[in-house]
């Protein structure tokens, strides 16, 4: 099922997002994850792209597996990183042709060892540009990428939401955050956003914390900042990841309480390809069902729904 249809039907959604293992250990680890959450029924999983293209075939073989063993509806990520029109046509054509419905449009960070963007010869130069090409000719349901903390590379906070307005009028139908912490910058983030008539869905991206010494290093790579208060509470640990996992999961579960009792329209978990901690927040959510509170407060800013269907960061 489309992704922009979910959105339109029901709320919330919940996604997983999952990268393509480099090795047979790693591939065998991931579809044990995807076994354990299973039973918690995720709405869609999300498979990633690597820069410069580095994992596209095991995109498209892990999406085909567990659309086809697991039954689990599936978002392919496509980057045009080093791809001319004809291999993103190859690659969109394959997505299609396993029964891929949902694609998330990005533009990708430049391989391992380059620092900056260049566009290949025949080739796309930002998502946008991305989102259009597969408009013109697919009938993706397609996401985008969005920044609640700006993206690293834009000038200034509004000019991020004016390239963000580019995607969404290109033909993204629900937009997907990069991880954050505070809720405040999604809440805040969200209200700009529909004051530049960005309308469509906007999903928080939470990371339930295992190691944090590990998203530390993510956050600095994406620049996403991590509160205060959590920063002294994971380093008063020593180290001690059991622990720093549970309160992983105490503070994801809290995130994600206050995110959809204000009216959110889902959760995509960054789930790093393990099972524990997404599980555990997952199923907090599914038995204190937080959209249902009474008196829950449910902006409109953040809860908009998408327009519709239309063709198809």
């Amino acid at each position: 099922m489309r992704v922009d249809e979910l959105l339109a039907s029901q709320r919330p959604v919940f996604s997983v997002e999952f990268y393509p293992p480099k090795t047979e250990a790693g591939v065998a680890n991931l579809f044990e994850t995807v076994a354990a959450l299973g039973p918690l029924e995720p709405d869609y999983v999300s498979v990633t792209y690597g820069a410069g293209g580095a994992t596209r075939d095991g995109t498209v073989e892990i999406a085909e597996r567990i659309k086809r063993e697991h039954g689990l509806e599936v978002m392919a990520h496509l980057s045009c990183v080093g791809e001319t029109r004809d291999g993103l046509t190859a690659i969109l054509d394959r997505f299609r042709g396993i029964g891929i419905e949902n694609v998330l449009a990005l533009r990708g960070d430049p391989p391992r060892g380059e620092t900056d963007f260049s566009a290949p010869e025949d080739g796309l130069a930002s998502a946008a540009e991305l989102t259009g090409f597969i408009t013109d000719s697919y009938g993706f349901a397609i996401g985008g990428a969005c920044f609640p903390e700006v993206h690293p590379e834009a000038e200034s906070p509004e000019a991020d939401l004016d390239y963000l307005k580019t995607k969404v009028d290109a033909g993204a139908r629900f937009l997907i955050t990069q991880l954050f912490f505070d809720n405040r910058a999604y809440f805040d983030f969200v209200a700009a956003a529909r004051e530049r008539g960005i309308d469509v869905p906007i999903i928080p991206g939470v990371i339930p914390i295992a190691s944090f010494g590990q998203v530390a290093r993510i956050c600095d790579l994406c620049d996403a900042s991590i509160p205060a208060e959590l920063e002294r509470s994971m380093e008063s640990l020593g180290g001690d990841e059991e622990a720093e996992a549970l309160l992983g999961v105490a503070f994801a579960a809290r995130q994600c309480e206050e995110l959809l009792a204000a009216g959110a329209p889902g959760i995509h978990f960054y789930a790093l390809n393990r099972a524990p901690g997404t599980r555990a927040v997952l199923a907090a959510l599914r038995t204190s069902r937080p959209w249902e509170r009474v008196g829950a407060p449910a902006p409109e800013h953040v809860a908009a729904p998408a327009a519709g269907p239309g063709p198809g960061g």
